[in-house]
Formats: structure tokens, C-alpha cells, sequence
């Protein structure tokens, strides 16, 4: 059905752009809270959730690492408990396992007693375990102390994607890639796909993930911000019984990655990464993957610079993890001390979109802005899978402001 007002033809009221589980869940929460709203979601590939969504550990994060009363830390804590509550309601492949956080030297230990403070600042229960109880969960794992986080769990968030386009009733078209946004703040927006076809629509949401920041400059909007791509390698465990659930690192609060860490996923297998290393692409899942515009944007923005310049220490010791198998062996090996190089097989990469400022800060927090008849999510890695209903609703609820706006 199009839709006639003041002479202009709309498609839809609001536009999705973006088929991961963010986009799907912001065109679930329009339908769901507006009934009759019009909604249209364009994905570039062939069906749902092929980078963020379905390139991860799967796991339901409880919210523990989050600085309490931000974005990540409230929506983790809350959609934690949905995400279960909604794969349990459709029959979605989940389980909540909780995990353990290890400490392994000395040094981590003032850190590890910080999450369990954290931990009790954003209502997560937490029991602290001695050397002797980590053997109580993993009896394969060891370390000086640790945490055990019992509301952590693990899901199928591609079925949760898939769920979510179906449940929503949106229009959703695959193979659509946008190639040029007309925005006119008084009349609307117009989409010009890879098919050909032009979309018109009220309002414009933003979830493109690893291509957001250049969605929200074709709209017209400068974003303040660069996507800078982190590719994230696994490896699967050739003797999964070596680990009985999920088991972390004691994070470096100085980034926003949580480390390698070990997670038995709900069909069996024991994954474990991520390391985190400079991805040649946008969605550069191996290091044969370059796209020399998208290196070469990346390159030039300042930010990035100071990212190396900052932390070349880390990042040398993540490019030797990648190429070297034996060394990411000796990583984990901190954790499991039985692991050997041939019980690790190399498994699916995933490519992180990562939001860097123009000064090299990387936003540690869900980035959501607006313009003239537009919302940009700007900044959602994980936990934002776990994250993804409470997402979609905040979205979805500066979309309605937008649209009842105009």
C-alpha cells in the first residue's frame, strides 16, 4: 500500500536500513508499540544477520563490565533477561549457563574485585570464588580467583533475527544495498537500492553496522565519528569436554574488547576468541580481504593514528597472536593450562564495528543521534545482540517522535 500525502507517494512511514538484529529489532518494537505503523527494512545481503549478528560467540552478556547507569549497562541487564524471555517464548535454541571471569596474575586481582563491585552497582548477582572453588565449575581452568556470573548464557541470535523480521510483519527486502539517500527535512526521504528501486519514507533509521557512519553522511549528516573495523579470529576446541561452559579473562579496562575467552555455544562446541586485530575492509573476515577505499577512509581518519600511536604495544601483541597459532595457544593457555596448538581449529572470523572520535577516543558506549527525520545508530557492538530489544525500542521510539513530527 503507498501512502499520499501533500503529493508525494511513501513507500512506508519509516525506513530501516540495516537487517542485523538491531534493525529487526527497532521494526519489531515500530509494529509492536504503533500498530499500522508502515515499516520497510533493506538489507544489502541475501537474508538476515550475515555480519555482527551471526559472526559472534553467541553469548547473552549479563552487563557486569558496563559503567553503571550507561546505555550498555542498563539495556545488557534488562535485555539479557528478555532475550531469554523471547527465545523461550518462540522456541529459539538458548541456555543460561553463567560464566566464570579468571584471574590469572596478581595484578588482575584489583580489577576482578572492581567487576564484583560493578557487578553489585548494576544488580547483577555475583559469587567470588578462591583458586580451590574454580575447580567447583571448571575443573580444566585455572587461576588465582574468580567470579561467577550466573545469569550469563549463551543463544542462537540469527533464529532471534529471523524471529524478529517474521514477528514484526515489516516488509523486508534482501539484495537491496543503498546507493544514494535523498533527504528533504520537509517532505521526507528518498533510497535509491542496488535493484534500482527508489523507497520513499516518512522517517529514516539508521542500522547499518559496519557501513552506519557512511549512511549517516549519504543522508547528510556528518556523524562526528568513523567505523573502524576490528576483525575478531576464533578457533574451535578439538577436545570440547576440556571446558564446561564460558570462561573470560579479566578484562583491560583501557579497551572495549573483553579478551579471549572460551564458550561452549548451545550446539556443543567450545569457541574461543576473539583476539582483536586492524580489519583491510569493512567486512574484511580474513587477512586476504582488502578493499583499498574502505582502507584508505580509514587511514585517513585522524583518529585512527592516534589509536596506533596509543596502543602499539597491545596491538602488536594481537597481530602476533593472529598470525601465529602457537601464541594464541600460549593466551589461552593462561586459562587452560591443557590446551595444546593442535586442539585449536580455525573457525568463522567476525569483524567488529567499532566507533572511533576524531581525537582516537573509542566510544565505549551505544551511539544513537538524530537529524531531520532521522535516527543513526552509530555505535552498537557488543553486548548490543544481548542488548537488541531494549535497543530497538529506544530507537524505534525516537523514530515515532520523528514521524509524528512531520
Amino acid at each position: 500500500m503507498v501512502q499520499v500525502l501533500s503529493g508525494i507517494a511513501y513507500d512506508c512511514d519509516v525506513l530501516v536500513i540495516g537487517g542485523g538484529i538491531v534493525g529487526l529489532s527497532t521494526a519489531y518494537a515500530i509494529t509492536r508499540g504503533t500498530p499500522g505503523t508502515r515499516v520497510v527494512v533493506l538489507e544489502k545481503e541475501a537474508g538476515p544477520a550475515r555480519h555482527q549478528t551471526g559472526r559472534n560467540s553467541g553469548v547473552i552478556h549479563s552487563g557486569i563490565y558496563y559503567r553503571p547507569g550507561s546505555l550498555k549497562a542498563r539495556y545488557a541487564v534488562r535485555g539479557a533477561a528478555e532475550m531469554v524471555k523471547f527465545c523461550s517464548e518462540y522456541g529459539i535454541a538458548h541456555a543460561v549457563t553463567g560464566k566464570l571471569i579468571v584471574a590469572t596474575e596478581r595484578s588482575e586481582l584489583p580489577r576482578l574485585h572492581g567487576l564484583v563491585q560493578r557487578g553489585r552497582e548494576n544488580g547483577i548477582p555475583v559469587r567470588e570464588l578462591g583458586a580451590a572453588q574454580i575447580a567447583e565449575y571448571e575443573p580444566e581452568v585455572e587461576g588465582l580467583a574468580a567470579i561467577h556470573v550466573g545469569t550469563t548464557g549463551v543463544c542462537d541470535f540469527v533464529g532471534v533475527a529471523r524471529q524478529l523480521a517474521e514477528a514484526s510483519g515489516a516488509e523486508i527486502r534482501y539484495g537491496a544495498e543503498v546507493r544514494r539517500i535523498d533527504r528533504r527535512p520537509e517532505l521526507g526521504v528518498a533510497v535509491l537500492t542496488s535493484a534500482g528501486d527508489v523507497v520513499r519514507a516518512r522517517v529514516l533509521v539508521n542500522c547499518a553496522g559496519l557501513h552506519c557512519d557512511e549512511v549517516a553522511r549519504l543522508t547528510g549528516d556528518e556523524p562526528g565519528m568513523r567505523i573502524v573495523p576490528f576483525r575478531g579470529e576464533y578457533y574451535t576446541l578439538a577436545r570440547p569436554e576440556l571446558v564446561r561452559g564460558l570462561v573470560y579473562p579479566v578484562p583491560d579496562p583501557a579497551f572495549p574488547f573483553l579478551g579471549v575467552h572460551l564458550t561452549r555455544g548451545i550446539d556443543g562446541g567450545v569457541h574461543i576468541g576473539p583476539n582483536a586485530v586492524p580489519a583491510l575492509a569493512r567486512e574484511g573476515y580474513d587477512w586476504r580481504t582488502v578493499r583499498p577505499r574502505e582502507l584508505g577512509a580509514t587511514l585517513a581518519w585522524p583518529g585512527s593514528w592516534q589509536i596506533a600511536r596509543r596502543h602499539w604495544r597491545y596491538g602488536t601483541g594481537e597481530l602476533r597472536r593472529s598470525v601465529s597459532r602457537r601464541a594464541f595457544t600460549t593466551a589461552v593457555r593462561r586459562l587452560l593450562p591443557a590446551v595444546t596448538p593442535d586442539d585449536l581449529v580455525p573457525s568463522a572470523a567476525g569483524v567488529r564495528a567499532q566507533a572511533v572520535l576524531r581525537d582516537g577516543t573509542l566510544v565505549d558506549d551505544f551511539l544513537i543521534r538524530e537529524g531531520p527525520r532521522a535516527v543513526h545508530v552509530l555505535n552498537a557492538p557488543s553486548p548490543a545482540a544481548t542488548a537488541s530489544l531494549p535497543i530497538g525500542r529506544e530507537v524505534a521510539r525516537r523514530a515515532l517522535e520523528a514521524l509524528r513530527s512531520t
